[in-house]
């Protein structure tokens, strides 16, 4: 809806208002409007709320300094429907600091429809939430520029990885060609400067008007070509009444340069003033030097932190061979449609998702989901793009292609996460919004206190010391301590089969301190099998006969239910070769069990609840049940023709490697508990076994996120792990949700992270990776904030009166460079992460 979410403004009582048209999803009835309405009339600030259950969309008229789109649109979900939310990524040049970021991010929240606006300085991207329909492209481009930056041309269909590297190509190209123009220049023009003072004084074979002409014109290139960037950079914010990292070199420099100028052609006017006739060129010269080397080194540094995202792009080939006309032929893999023939020979990639017809093989799966060992590959299986086939020929049929296979989505989901932000990064944002205009506060205050105060010549050392304040601070490293350790850990994430959907999730995560586990497919395996049969004594149904008719009529009866242990009971009849029954009248009550009639008998199965709810004694049932459950088998109870009739045993083996997995997190000092809705003497057997000490047992599905609700009254921080789908309200309910995957369908929507390989270690490797992420972040904030907080004042000379100690600007520039380089190098050391072993 083109019209939906649009605003506008008017003078309502004297006071502005602002009215908004937001769409709605999910009402169907009078009632829904009505609570969608209730729901908006309580956000403050709302004087109006009127919902059209036609249109699907609600007005409200709102006093704008109380409540905007965001809590409008909050407050509908509240209500249990959805404002259809647009989001979109865009590249962003120009920006350089922290105070860029803070900058931009303020521009695009102010655009009308906006929920939430993130920038990313590490990535140079942009990333809107809003309202759909109530924005598009241009505006965002028209706020962008109108906050002093830009956002280049995309080419259409250019992939947003290629385009960022294409960006970091260019970027890395100018500043090297400015840089090697400083080089060049720069280094006669030091050479120039202190020739005397290395040669010998009277070794110049020109005069010192000459030699002063000379430096002018060696010293002018660097200043307005070597140095235009920041020029440009501190021109653009000006004209919008701010500044930012531009604004320190391109005033110190010019301080520096300008001045030399007046000391080279007007040298009395220097002199009236009582300041020492002396030259800055190669000054200024070497701090855009020094400045420009730390930007290329950053940038350099910079581009590997999206390696990881290029080389799972990296994964899928460039071409497939399909099967067209009775023949097989390579097309580009942009031209596979969904339901193409595939061929795929040993020691080649798969080129897209789909399902085998044909062939059997084994299949490299480690690069997407940190599996060692190749997958077993027969017709019906499910294969991955991006994955190798190892030692057989294979024919599918495509099912997912282009940005529906399992690969761009997870390149979608590390690209999405790298450009997040944690809650720990707005702390640098907030900082650096006041950084600039404070330093120049503090440069100016520099100025006054040696020029007034200092020793002679005061002139000089005030315009030094100025300059020196000036170029040290940098908000650099304080823009890019929090994003760049965020790409570098989600990129290392993927690899290790983890996706992190965002950098909250990624902060939260090295809080945990409960882990609560599923039993069914994340400690178990997830795919019981069928053990003993054992019939009650007098139930009509002894001996091998009994025994296989039991099992026949349970079989017929479960064979309606898609519950794991109804299908576990179902194939073990069929491996016997029972042939099975057509149930009737089948219901099936979640948690508990199933009733149907076989062959005209009615027929009972689930738990000894659900037998002893129909009036069926559970006695003749109660050591059978306790014989099974404490052998670590889950017990199925059988009634027929309302009397108890046996006691099925399945069994679910513990997944390899969820002892070690729940080993290494006991050894973090991590918490475990279980959750089932097995009977507690299978759940405390498998329990043991697993190593697990706490167990929740007889928790039906929907109960449990109350049992994590409960583990939080207690203060504890939990991390739920489970499969993603049945499982989705207790891991909405965690503090982190953990989805475990099988790497070809993931429930990517589920959890806060998802772990792909299904192997239960990766919760120990994703809680270790958030804590190193954290001490990373914790790392690059203390250095750029100790940085400033201790040179700042070192360069405004704190330490002449007890040291006689002074800090060159040259010194500045170049430690000032490094604070950005520093940063970047220690976030790339997430790269060697390893999982705890």
């Amino acid at each position: 809806m083109e019209e939906q979410a649009l605003q506008n403004r008017q003078s309502a009582g004297g006071g502005e208002r602002t009215r908004y048209t937001l769409p709605v999803a999910g009402m169907t009835c009078a009632s829904c409007v009505a609570r969608v309405e209730k729901g908006l009339s309580r956000v403050a600030g709302v004087s109006s709320a009127s919902v059209n259950l036609a249109a699907g969309s609600a007005t409200v008229t709102v006093d704008p300094s109380r409540a905007g789109p965001a809590e409008l649109a909050a407050a509908v979900r509240n209500t249990g429907y959805e404002v259809p939310v647009e989001r979109t990524t865009f590249p962003v040049e120009g920006m350089t600091c922290a105070s860029c970021v803070a900058r931009v991010e303020r521009a695009l929240r102010k655009v009308p429809g906006v929920l939430a606006a993130n920038v990313n300085l590490a990535a140079r991207t942009g990333t809107v939430e809003y309202l759909s329909g109530a924005a598009s492209s241009a505006d965002f481009r028209a706020a962008v520029e109108g906050a002093g930056y830009s956002v280049p041309a995309v080419e259409p269909g250019e992939d947003p990885v290629a385009r960022q590297e294409r960006m970091q190509r260019e970027e890395e190209r100018r500043l090297l060609s400015r840089l090697r123009a400083g080089v060049v220049l720069g280094v006669p023009l030091l050479a120039l400067s202190h020739w005397e003072m290395l040669v010998g004084y009277g070794s110049l074979a020109i005069t010192p008007f000459g030699a002063a002409i000379l430096q002018f014109l060696l010293a002018t290139p660097i200043q307005f070509y070597a140095g235009s960037r920041y020029y440009r950079g501190a021109w653009t914010v000006a004209r919008h009444g701010s500044t930012d990292m531009n604004t320190l070199v391109a005033l110190g420099t010019s301080v520096a340069y300008f001045y030399s100028v007046v000391a080279t052609f007007f040298p009395h006017w220097v002199a009236a003033e009582g300041l020492a006739v002396h030259l800055y060129y190669e000054t200024s010269a070497a701090i855009i030097v020094l400045v420009l080397l730390g930007r290329y080194f950053e940038a350099r540094a910079r581009g590997k932190t999206s390696d990881a995202v290029k080389k799972l792009i990296g994964l899928a080939p460039k071409t497939a061979r399909v099967v067209r006309n009775g023949g097989e032929i390579d097309v580009p893999i942009e031209s596979v449609a969904v339901g193409d023939r595939v061929v795929v020979r040993p020691g080649e990639k798969i080129p897209v998702d789909g399902a085998v017809e044909e062939g059997r093989s084994a299949v490299d799966e480690s690069m997407l989901t940190g599996e060692p060992i190749p997958a077993e590959k027969e017709p019906g299986a499910a294969v991955t793009g991006g994955t190798m086939n190892l030692n057989g020929r294979l024919v599918f049929t495509a099912t997912r292609v282009g940005k529906e296979t399992v690969l761009s989505r997870i390149v979608a989901m590390v690209r999405e996460a790298q450009g997040s932000k944690p809650p720990i990064g707005r702390l640098a944002d907030v900082i650096a919004s006041y950084f600039v205009p404070a330093v120049m506060g503090v440069a100016g205050l520099t100025f006054l206190t040696w020029y007034f105060l200092g020793p002679e010549p005061r002139g000089t050392y005030a315009l030094v010391n100025t300059i020196a304040v000036l170029i040290i601070a940098c908000p650099c490293a304080m823009g890019l301590a929090t994003p760049t350790s965020i790409m570098v850990a989600t990129g290392k994430g993927a690899e290790l089969g983890i996706l992190i959907r965002d950098g909250a999730a990624l902060e939260t995560a090295q809080k945990v301190d409960t882990v609560v586990l599923d039993k069914t497919g994340t400690v178990t395996r997830g795919k019981p099998e069928l053990g003993r049969v054992l019939p009650v004594q007098g139930g009509g149904l002894e001996g091998e006969a009994g025994e296989r008719e039991l099992l026949r009529l349970a079989a017929s009866a479960e064979s309606g239910s898609e519950h794991p242990l109804a299908e576990a009971v179902v194939r073990g009849a069929k491996e016997k070769g029972i042939g099975l029954a057509s149930p009737e009248e089948f219901f099936s009550e979640p948690g508990k069990g199933i009733r149907a009639t076989v062959d005209g008998r009615p027929v009972r199965a689930g738990n000894m609840s659900w037998l002893e709810e129909a009036g069926v004694s559970s006695e003749p049932l109660a050591a059978l049940v306790a014989e099974i459950a404490g052998t670590g088998g889950t017990p199925v109870c059988v009634a027929v023709d309302g009397r108890a009739a046996g006691v099925l045993s399945v069994a679910d083996e513990i997944k390899e490697g969820s002892v070690e997995a729940i080993r290494r997190l006991r050894e973090m000092g991590l918490a475990v508990v279980m959750l089932t809705g097995d009977n507690p003497r299978t759940a405390e057997s498998v329990a043991a076994k697993a190593g697990i000490g706490r167990v929740v047992a007889g928790v039906l599905p929907d109960r449990k996120a109350q049992e994590v609700r409960a583990l939080q009254a207690e203060g504890k921080v939990v991390a739920m792990v489970g499969d993603g789908i049945n499982d989705a309200p207790a891991l909405a309910q965690a503090d982190v949700g953990m989805a475990i995957g099988t790497g070809t369908d993931i429930a990517v929507e589920s959890g806060d992270l998802v772990l792909m390989g299904g192997d239960l270690r990766g919760v120990a490797a994703a809680v270790s990776l958030s804590r190193a992420t954290l001490r990373n972040i914790k790392q690059n904030l203390f250095w750029a904030f100790a940085y400033n907080v201790v040179l700042i004042p070192v360069a405004a000379g704190v330490l002449y009166p007890s040291f006689r100690l002074l800090l060159d600007p040259m010194f500045a520039a170049a430690a000032m460079g490094m604070s950005s380089v520093t940063v970047v190098s220690n976030a790339l050391r997430l790269r060697g992460f390893r999982p705890p072993a």
